[in-house]
């Protein structure tokens, strides 16, 4: 039986589009013994979390037996906002998050994609979490990544030198921690 992702989006009107090539990157260092699942999430503006953890949560649920959750930039963000928030009853062998941004500020439209105080202690403690940034990330700052590093210290974090937001569309960092499950 062939091993399962299920892959989160970065928002943007074109996110989905845009993320196809970090899927297919993922698809091609990983192999035929693994199947992702890249649902295409819609954004509701009227929508504190423009919706994105109530599909989440579909998407989790429709997922049969044991799989790997990832995300990109606010898909990622939206996972650990959903993890955070709620409690999931799947088995999820481990996380893989990337690019994502800490959100913080005052603007309205932020105020429903921020994590609640203290969300690190709510995070399911038998799931290993993966954080992957580059240095170079145009539009979600490294600064995040460090963020995430001062609050979840008992994650496993990977700082990539280069590639930009979209990892100049090569996920082979986490294609092989994927792999490293068995």
């Amino acid at each position: 039986m062939k091993k399962q992702i299920l892959f989160i989006q970065g928002g943007d009107k074109n996110g989905y589009e845009t993320d196809k090539s970090l899927v297919a990157s993922l698809q091609k260092e990983i192999g035929p013994d693994y199947i992702i699942q890249y649902p295409e999430l819609d954004s509701d503006e009227s929508l504190p979390d423009f919706g994105w953890t109530k599909q989440i949560n579909r998407q989790i649920a429709e997922m049969k037996g044991a799989f790997f959750l990832a995300g990109h930039s606010l898909g990622a963000s939206m996972i650990l906002k959903y993890l955070t928030e709620k409690t999931v009853n799947k088995n999820i062998k481990a996380i893989f998050l990337t690019a994502i941004p800490f959100w913080s500020g005052n603007e309205d439209w932020k105020q429903g994609l921020k994590l609640k105080e203290n969300f690190e202690k709510k995070l399911p403690d038998h799931i290993p979490i993966f954080f992957y940034h580059t240095r170079d990330d145009e539009e979600v700052s490294f600064t995040h990544f460090i963020q995430y590093k001062q609050k979840i210290p008992n994650a496993i974090f990977t700082e990539i030198k280069t590639g930009g937001h979209q990892f100049d569309n090569d996920l082979s960092e986490v294609a092989k921690d994927i792999m490293s499950f068995q």
